[in-house]
């Protein structure tokens, strides 16, 4: 099937939803088959019929829809029909949007309408009717399931009792802490509070005071608060560390027996300098045709990761490691993560392989994926790839060097190094040719003391050691899914997808890029990402840069783990997974599963077990990078409060009602400027201008202008950081 009918599949995936509420809801007392629901919807092809299949299922099991008999399917009944389930979007002023699946339209509840609800919960609804030019207005009737029942808070201590007021700024009430309930907290600390219950006559729910996190300000405290917000842990729990410390990670010469011996292949790994845990390695080895064979070898971190065991349940939950500016909360505990799955150097390694013969314009000839044992020779960091890549010599000097003492690589690697590298820029090459959206977008990186002070900022550039490394996982990734995606018939499998971009978004996006002089090309969707890469080119070392790249990242979909494969826009992939990280990301661990099963010779998995681990993992995943940009903002708030005294060039970044966001230069920190702030007039927002605008003066500050800001405030518990706006840079 070609990626645009899969593409369109996606996209109708919501129909397909909403057509089958349609079909039932209008004859409620009558049930229907698949097979009738499928003509009715026009679903002539078995990929849109299994799709349909599998969403009938999950409706049954979220009891949305009933099976009143083996296959036939059944509307609820009509007494429950105005009656429909939804998550809760809190607004900052108390009211709510629920999200409703099979809707297009969120409906507006009001505050005095939520029945104790929190933002994220999934809760009943009933909707009024609707009239004429009014949006969808409804009540919620209960809550289903609560997202979150551990809230971050200061607490308010009284004689006998005490208050937890929620930092969150959706939460619109705070928490009454009976007597002996605080955990010994003091007025003020910042604490951990779990939700008990909230009785009907009582103005507050009824909380407990599970943790206390510290005095609010405190480096720790605020790092801790931000995973507590998220349900994020910092710590493994008892029994999960005990499990961990009693596994056997030895070598075993039956276990290797079992598996393709690499262990005599030049092998090598290449990370970052101060990395702690290698998940990948390379080998390189030149065939007698004259091809090469190069190895993609992962941690095997599923022979030691054991379903139905403390830590299997732990991993999951956790989904993903969590990098945080100062510190990594792991997926995997330490005897693990940095240990036995790491591919040190001069140890033997269980490893998970993808292995290809390719020749010298980068053709793959032959490919296996199985269980391998290595040993890899060298570690490097990216700086000494680099060296050798842009010097082709052996030398590794001091002043990069990871062994603090220069040294010298043998021939054989350098080889290996500048030849994979010269295979890399053709795959490269090749994939922004087939429309492929290079995003290097400039990542800040802080400079921190032994406390975690930050004490200074660089950007983090993507060089050619980086990319020789990317291009060589990608290659990995999309060939274990198309080995499995290609099955006839296909088998359930976990896939790395990302949908097309929204038109609207990009539209938008033109707009705002227009004021800099660049444009999208729209003619088709080829035209569209060879512009998207012209802009993304155009735009490197000017005032803009990071502004264009935030922005064109944000028009683009969310990538996503599911069951379901629609290719990967961005990468131009039509069959893409994450097979390459298993120490970090449990989606790979579910690959590396899978795909040893269908080696094996085993039946399809069950694709509702798989899609709701999917969907577990990527609202980790979502919620990781949440906690992982507060840090950052955290940590730029922190840095901007011994640059108080100092004038900044800055660059609008966003422009609202209340004020406008400007990022700086030099250090990319961004703060904001409230509108009652500027001084010199009156200033009105603008929405279709992206600008303020002065009633009186007419003078104008818009998305994008260059402008002159100091530091006004810091605020490292709410996370604020405001500017005083000095004027217009040059002006």
């Amino acid at each position: 099937m070609s990626k645009k009918k899969k593409k369109a599949r996606n996209h109708r995936n919501n129909e397909i939803t909403k057509g089958i509420f349609t079909i039932l809801e209008k004859d409620p007392n009558k049930s229907f088959n698949y097979k009738q629901i499928a003509a009715q919807l026009g679903l002539d092809n078995t990929q849109d019929r299994n799709q349909l299949i599998r969403k009938l299922g999950q409706l049954k099991e979220s009891k949305r829809i009933t099976e009143e008999e083996r296959g036939r399917y059944k509307a609820l009944t009509a007494a429950t029909k105005k009656y429909h389930t939804g998550i809760v979007d809190l607004t900052g002023r108390g009211n709510a949007y629920i999200i409703i699946e099979e809707f297009e339209d969120d409906v507006f509840v009001p505050n005095n309408k939520l029945k104790k609800a929190f933002h994220g919960d999934t809760v009943e609804i009933y909707i009024f009717p609707r009239r004429k030019g009014k949006k969808l207005e409804g009540e919620i009737t209960k809550v289903v399931e609560r997202k979150k029942t551990e809230f971050v808070g200061i607490v308010d201590q009284q004689k006998t009792f005490a208050f937890v007021r929620p930092t969150d700024f959706r939460m619109y009430t705070d928490f009454f802490i009976p007597k002996g309930k605080d955990n010994n907290a003091n007025d003020g600390d910042k604490v951990i509070v779990k939700f008990e219950e909230w009785p009907d006559d009582a103005d507050s729910p009824i909380g407990t005071v599970t943790e206390v996190l510290g005095k609010p300000g405190e480096h720790n405290t605020e790092i801790h608060a931000i995973l507590a917000e998220y349900g994020l842990p910092y710590e493994f729990p008892t029994e999960v560390q005990r499990f961990a410390d009693t596994l056997d990670t030895s070598i075993k010469k039956d276990e290797i027996a079992k598996r393709r011996d690499m262990r005599e292949v030049l092998t090598f790994t290449i990370d970052p300098k101060d990395a702690k845990d290698f998940d990948d390695a390379l080998s390189f080895e030149v065939l007698e045709n004259g091809n090469y064979e190069i190895g993609i070898h992962i941690a095997d971190v599923s022979h030691y990761l054991q379903p139905d065991t403390v830590l299997e349940d732990e991993a999951y939950e956790r989904a993903t490691s969590v990098y945080l500016v100062d510190r990594v909360v792991p997926m995997l505990p330490e005897v693990l993560s940095n240990n036995a799955c790491s591919l040190r150097p001069n140890e033997e390694k269980y490893t998970f392989s993808a292995i290809f013969e390719i020749d010298k314009k980068a053709s793959i000839k032959n490919q296996w994926f199985g269980r391998t044992v290595i040993n890899s020779n060298e570690r490097f960091a990216y700086e000494e790839a680099q060296h050798i890549i842009e010097t082709k010599k052996s030398d590794i000097p001091e002043n990069i060097s990871i062994r603090d003492k220069a040294y010298t690589v043998s021939d054989e690697i350098v080889e290996a190094t500048l030849e994979m590298d010269r295979l890399a820029k053709i795959m490269r090459d090749k994939r922004m040719q087939q429309g492929a959206i290079s995003f290097d977008k400039v990542e800040v990186r802080f400079i921190l003391n032994e406390e975690s002070e930050p004490t200074g900022v660089y950007f983090k550039e993507s060089k050619d050691a980086n990319k020789l490394i990317e291009e060589f996982m990608l290659l990995a990734n999309r060939k274990v899914a198309e080995f499995i995606g290609k099955r006839k018939p296909e088998p359930t499998f976990v896939y790395r997808v990302h949908d097309d971009p929204n038109e609207d978004k990009l539209m938008a996006l033109n707009s705002i890029i227009s004021r800099f002089g660049h444009k999208i090309d729209f003619k088709d969707k080829k035209s569209i990402s060879s512009s998207l890469n012209q802009l993304l080119e155009d735009v490197k070392g000017r005032k803009e840069q990071n502004l264009v790249d935030t922005l064109t990242i944000r028009s683009m979909s969310k990538a996503i783990y599911t069951t379901e494969n629609i290719g990967h826009y961005g990468l131009a992939f039509d069959y893409y997974t994450h097979f390459t990280s298993p120490i970090r990301r449990y989606p790979d661990v579910m690959v590396h599963r899978l795909l040893q099963h269908y080696l094996d010779g085993g039946d399809s998995a069950k694709s509702e077990v798989y899609e709701q681990k999917c969907k577990h993992s990527s609202d980790m995943e979502y919620l990781a990078s949440s906690a992982e940009r507060d840090s950052i903002k955290y940590m730029q708030i922190k840095f901007m409060q011994d640059h108080q005294d100092k004038e900044f060039v800055g660059v609008i970044s966003g422009v609202t009602e209340w004020g406008v966001y400007v990022e700086i230069i030099e250090n990319k920190c961004e703060g904001m400027v409230r509108i009652s702030d500027i001084k010199g007039d009156y200033y009105i927002f603008d929405e279709k201008e992206y600008a303020i605008v002065g009633e009186r003066t007419k003078k104008t500050y818009q998305l994008g202008d260059e402008v002159v800001v100091m530091v006004k405030d810091t605020d490292l518990v709410k996370r604020h950081l405001d500017f005083s706006l000095l004027g217009k840079h040059g002006e």
